[in-house]
C-alpha cells in the first residue's frame, strides 16, 4: 500500500514537473569590445551549452586613424565615449569574433556606436545613430582594407539579422521606441523591471527589462548588471583586494534570483555584463559559475533574446498580449 502511494505521489510530482516550461536564462554583454573577452565568452558558451547576446558598439570596428569618419548626433566628428579600435588588426580580429559568434548560434544586437546618452535625442537623432551602426558595420571589412576577408553573407546579416537594441546607459524615451520600429528593430533590452518579468510590446517593439534582484547582506535590490554591482561594491573604483568577496556576493545574488524562478513561475531571468573585468574580474567569474551550474540542466536553456522570444511565443498561454 505504501509503495503504491509513493509511486502515485512520484508519478504526480513528475507530471507536475513536466508541466513547467524550461527556465530561460539570457546572458548579454554590452559593448563587446575586448578581443580576449570575446574569446573567453565564446569558450564559456561552448563548455556550458549557452548562447549569448552581444550588444555591439560599432565604433569598436573603426580604427583610430579613421575616427573622424563617424559622427554622432550633436557631436563633433571622431567623438566616442568608448573610443575606437587602436589598430586595423584589432578591429579585424573583433569582426572575426562577431562572425564566428553568429555562426555558433549567438546573437549580435546593437548598442549604437559612440555610447552617448540619448535621452533627449529626437526620433531623427536615434535613426541617424542606428543607420550609422548598420552602415559602419556593413562596410567594415572593406573600410579596414580587407574586403577579401569579408564573409559571404556578411552584409545580409547586418541588414536583416540584427533585430535587438539596447540603449547606452539604459536611457529610453518615446523617440527611441519610434525610431526602433522605423529602423527594423523588433525588441529592446534597455528597460528595468521590478524582478523578472515577461516582455511587453510597445509600438510594435517587444520591451525587455533587466530585473531588480536582492543583493548583499541587507538584500537591497539592484539592477542585475555587473556595472551596478561595481558601483555598489566599490563606488566604481577598482578594489581587486576584495575581488573574491565581490564575486561571492554577485554569485549569491545571481543564484538566488535563478533559484526563485526555477522553483517558481519560471519567468526568464536576464543578466547583463560588459566586456570589462571590473573589480578584478569578480562579476565575470560569478557569471561563469552560474552558467556552469545551470545552463546544462535539462530543464534550463541559456539562450539569446531572439531564441527566448521564439520559445515564449511557442508557449502561448504564458504570453497573452506581450508577443
Amino acid at each position: 500500500m505504501l509503495r503504491t502511494l509513493a509511486a502515485l505521489l512520484l508519478s504526480s510530482s513528475l507530471g507536475m514537473a513536466e508541466e513547467k516550461p524550461k527556465q530561460l536564462v539570457m546572458i548579454s554583454f554590452d559593448g563587446a569590445g575586448s578581443n580576449p573577452l570575446w574569446e573567453r565568452s565564446r569558450t564559456i558558451a561552448k563548455r556550458v551549452n549557452a548562447r549569448f547576446t552581444y550588444f555591439l558598439s560599432c565604433t569598436l570596428v573603426i580604427d583610430r586613424a579613421r575616427a573622424k569618419t563617424y559622427q554622432a548626433p550633436g557631436q563633433r566628428p571622431g567623438k566616442s565615449n568608448i573610443g575606437f579600435a587602436q589598430t586595423k588588426e584589432e578591429a579585424l580580429t573583433r569582426l572575426d569574433h562577431v562572425w564566428q559568434a553568429k555562426q555558433e548560434g549567438h546573437e549580435i544586437a546593437s548598442h549604437t556606436c559612440g555610447h552617448f546618452d540619448g535621452r533627449h535625442w529626437t526620433k531623427a537623432d536615434w535613426q541617424m545613430e542606428m543607420r550609422n551602426f548598420r552602415s559602419i558595420l556593413s562596410s567594415a571589412w572593406a573600410d579596414l582594407g580587407a574586403p577579401e576577408k569579408e564573409p559571404s553573407g556578411w552584409r545580409d546579416f547586418v541588414k536583416n539579422d540584427i533585430k535587438g537594441f539596447r540603449a547606452p546607459y539604459l536611457s529610453t524615451s518615446d523617440a527611441l521606441e519610434d525610431a526602433e520600429h522605423a529602423e527594423g528593430f523588433t525588441y529592446d533590452g534597455s528597460g528595468i523591471s521590478m524582478g523578472p518579468m515577461l516582455p511587453e510590446k510597445q509600438n510594435k517593439v517587444l520591451m525587455f527589462g533587466l530585473p531588480l534582484i536582492p543583493e548583499g547582506p541587507e538584500r537591497r535590490n539592484i539592477i542585475a548588471m555587473d556595472y551596478n554591482l561595481f558601483i555598489r561594491h566599490s563606488a566604481g573604483v577598482e578594489n581587486p583586494s576584495r575581488s573574491a568577496e565581490f564575486e561571492e556576493r554577485a554569485y549569491a545574488a545571481f543564484r538566488a534570483a535563478f533559484d526563485r524562478q526555477y522553483a517558481g513561475e519560471r519567468i526568464p531571468l536576464q543578466l547583463g555584463f560588459h566586456f570589462v573585468e571590473m573589480n578584478g574580474g569578480a562579476y565575470w567569474r560569478a557569471m561563469e559559475r552560474l552558467a556552469t551550474e545551470v545552463c546544462a540542466k535539462p530543464d534550463v536553456a541559456c539562450v539569446t533574446y531572439g531564441e527566448a522570444i521564439r520559445q515564449l511565443s511557442e508557449r502561448g498561454k504564458e504570453t497573452p498580449s506581450t508577443l
